[in-house]
């Protein structure tokens, strides 16, 4: 791949945003620039890593899947993590670094929640005093996690009208940032928004590969021949690409949400049906009209459901090293409950898309029993109230 300008992925990624976030964002990329080679702040966020989010996670091989789908299907549990997800590994970076600068509070957007619950977990731990910004939609179908933020002693701010979801939060975060950028840190929850932020979440979040490499080789002595993630922004996917990203063999496959339809409005599936335009900061693919007005988005999945992805996604899929496909909700439903009754392992519905995509691969591709690592984002206890609700409405 050709040599990147500093803060883009080829031709997507930059910082396009006003004057007074550019002095903060100058700060942080110094900052994260100085402790990322820092030993001490290393191993002191291996520590919190180890001993307080519970890692390594495992890699687990799903034996009646794996005989049901004739291959060798092995699921990497971030779901086993302290709060339930994959977050937890960016925000634990993110506010020992916010600690180390001498903020006086972090914030945060969230869309499932999980982020949010992660980000206040990381706050209480530290010290600082946390606001949490989180759509209304999504507050109502994530209301166990509105409370758990709460509990955790984050403040949390319904936004967007009825209908307000990631996007708007995102917003409204970036709004609360310009306006005391010298006492917070915005802890972004996924690879977007304005550099340093796509690069920084991806470095936190490159553990899952890392691991999952090494648990694969250790335990098939091969790599896989597909690795699967879901995509909304795409944090926990590009934290399981990355390691493989040099491995041409192993082939990078984006799950994302289909919705209803791919009818605007009916679907969050930007890599597939978006172009490129300038998003809450970076030069990336999103979901708009012909004169560039963002679309409306869907998906079961309130993790998902955002009209931008990041910006090295974007790059992947432009130089054909990642594929990205789309995972309907009926799919995603089928593939949460299938997991569930297979394994014994509830999923998120994010996660579920994943799983979905996987199985869809395993049934067309010609590989004989083909070696596959699905990455289980997070766990399903979040959208188990939403689920019970869809299928008696069903």
């Amino acid at each position: 791949m050709a040599k990147q300008r500093k803060g883009y992925f080829g031709r997507f990624g930059g910082q396009f945003v006003s004057e007074l976030i550019m002095p903060a964002l100058e700060e942080l990329e110094a900052a994260y620039a100085y402790y990322s080679q820092d030993k001490t702040f290393r191993i002191e966020l291996k520590q919190l890593m180890q001993q307080y989010a519970g890692r390594p996670t495992l890699l687990y091989k799903a034996e009646n899947l794996s005989k049901e789908w004739k291959a060798r299907v092995y699921l990497k549990r971030e779901d086993l993590l302290h709060t339930g997800s994959h977050k937890i590994n960016n925000c634990l970076g993110q506010a020992l670094l916010a600690k180390k600068m001498g903020k006086k509070r972090v914030i945060a957007e969230t869309g499932a929640g999980q982020h949010g619950v992660a980000t206040a977990t990381a706050a209480a731990l530290m010290k600082l005093p946390c606001k949490v910004y989180m759509g209304n939609e999504d507050l109502r179908r994530q209301a166990l996690n509105g409370f758990r933020m709460q509990l955790l002693g984050a403040e949390v701010e319904g936004v967007g009208g009825e209908m307000g979801t990631l996007r708007d939060a995102v917003n409204e975060a970036m709004r609360d940032w310009s306006r005391t950028v010298g006492e917070t840190h915005y802890i972004i929850g996924s690879v977007i928004g304005p550099h340093p932020f796509p690069t920084m979440v991806r470095d936190f979040q490159s553990v899952i590969g890392q691991e999952a490499r090494q648990q694969i080789i250790k335990k098939e002595k091969s790599l896989p021949e597909a690795v699967f993630a879901c995509v909304g922004g795409g944090s926990n996917a590009m934290g399981l690409f990355h390691a493989f990203i040099k491995d041409k063999q192993v082939r990078l496959i984006g799950a994302e949400a289909g919705g209803r339809s791919l009818n605007p409005g009916d679907h969050s599936a930007t890599l597939s049906s978006g172009r490129p335009g300038i998003l809450q900061g970076t030069l990336t693919y999103l979901l708009q009209d012909k004169e560039g007005i963002v679309n409306p988005v869907h998906s079961i999945s309130a993790g998902l459901d955002y009209p931008g992805v990041g910006p090295e996604h974007a790059y992947l899929l432009e130089q054909k090293r990642a594929e990205y496909v789309n995972i309907s909700d009926a799919d995603a439903l089928a593939a949460f409950q299938e997991l569930s009754r297979s394994e014994g392992i509830i999923p998120a519905l994010e996660s579920s898309h994943a799983v979905a995509a996987a199985k869809r691969w395993v049934q067309s591709t010609k590989v004989k029993n083909p070696l596959i690592i699905i990455n289980i984002s997070g766990r399903g206890d979040k959208d188990v109230a939403e689920v019970q609700r869809l299928l008696r409405n069903s």
